[in-house]
């Protein structure tokens, strides 16, 4: 084959060049929605199968409909959970108003509970009477302390809410137009990697999406799993609205170190009620199920999905989750199966028989 001459490797060096610049510029334009695409494509890879089913079961039904539907029922899961937890919030702000009007108004005796504590509970009572047992000192703490939260949290909090639901919202239209259009954009995504890859771009695409839904599987078997025994837990244990603070925690199990919330917050109720066992041992048996569903069941499970070993799985999920926060839950499992299939493939192609 000649070799190109020096005004053919000329050409070929200015128009990768240009590829290249164009494709960073590209990157650099759409960086703030990455995450919502790369969202959407998790999403479309785990609901797949469902939409093949219903395509299979009305196969008359138009597929912006279908995808429509299907854009609308995630949409319903994030957001009804949501609403509901703020319209709980919201009652539960009445008391919380209430006890404050009380503190500024006759002040309040330190709870019984705080007697009750096996160490600091001396500390903690001069504490309370310094701060709410008295009108007057309860009115200035809570004057500053809300001064405080308003100018350092409100302006970021807006923000945040406002750039999620941002986000949230290109995330559903992603997600439209990926079901709507997944066959013609699996096929041009075969045709781009076979271009560029070879026959190891099928494969690379095929083990990826097997680790995608293996961690999906992974995450909903273990949310429901230690959702249905810390309600258990709560049930023995007394806390208040066991049930609803059950599905809570199988929603936050879902995602890693996610039900230390759930945990922290009936350890209150049951300090609230004077219960210093119970909110210790509500404590202790969550982060034990934590660990063990965190870094033993679920690297399992998704292990068992993509034949990942086991320490690949954990240090994909945990690096993964510390470098991009969530996404990385799928990103990280998933390009730790595609490198090890790639070293696998490199070793058994250069391994000779021994005779």
């Amino acid at each position: 084959m000649p070799s190109p001459t020096p005004d053919a490797r000329r050409g070929i060096i200015a128009r990768a060049t240009l590829i290249a610049l164009l494709v960073a510029l590209g990157l650099w334009i759409v960086a703030g929605f990455l995450p919502a695409l790369i969202w959407a494509v998790v999403i479309a890879v785990a609901i797949d199968p469902l939409v093949d089913r219903a395509e299979a079961r009305f196969p008359t039904t138009s597929r912006s409909l279908i995808a429509l539907l299907f854009t609308l029922a995630f949409a319903l899961i994030v957001l009804v959970p949501i609403g509901f937890g703020i319209a709980q919030g919201a009652r539960e702000a009445h008391d919380i108003i209430g006890w404050i009007a009380q503190a500024r108004h006759d002040g309040v005796p330190p709870p019984a509970w705080i007697a009750a504590l096996p160490f600091g509970s001396s500390e903690l009572t001069n504490w309370w009477r310094d701060h709410f047992a008295d009108p007057v000192a309860a009115t200035a703490y809570l004057d500053g302390l809300n001064h405080t939260l308003i100018a350092t949290n409100g302006t970021l909090i807006g923000k945040g809410i406002a750039h999620r639901s941002v986000i949230f919202g290109f995330t559903l239209l992603a997600l439209f137009f990926l079901v709507r259009d997944r066959d013609a954009i699996v096929a041009q995504c075969r045709r781009a990697s076979e271009k560029m890859l070879g026959p190891t771009g099928e494969r690379i695409g095929h083990q990826a999406l097997l680790s995608v839904r293996g961690t999906i599987d992974g995450l909903v078997l273990v949310g429901l799993g230690v959702g249905v025994v810390m309600t258990v837990v709560y049930f023995v244990l007394g806390v208040p609205h066991p049930v609803l603070l059950g599905v809570f925690t199988a929603l936050a199990a879902m995602i890693p170190f996610g039900p230390v919330v759930a945990f922290v917050i009936a350890a209150l109720l049951l300090l609230a009620q004077g219960s210093v066992g119970g909110a210790i041992a509500v404590a202790v048996i969550g982060f034990g199920v934590e660990f063990v569903a965190g870094h033993f069941v679920r690297p399992l499970l998704i292990g068992g999905a993509t034949k990942l070993p086991f320490l690949w799985v954990l240090i994909g999920i945990l690096g993964g989750v510390e470098t991009l926060g969530l996404l990385g839950l799928f990103v990280g499992p998933a390009t730790m199966a595609v490198l090890v299939m790639l070293w696998r493939e490199l070793v058994e192609s250069d391994a000779t028989p021994v005779a």
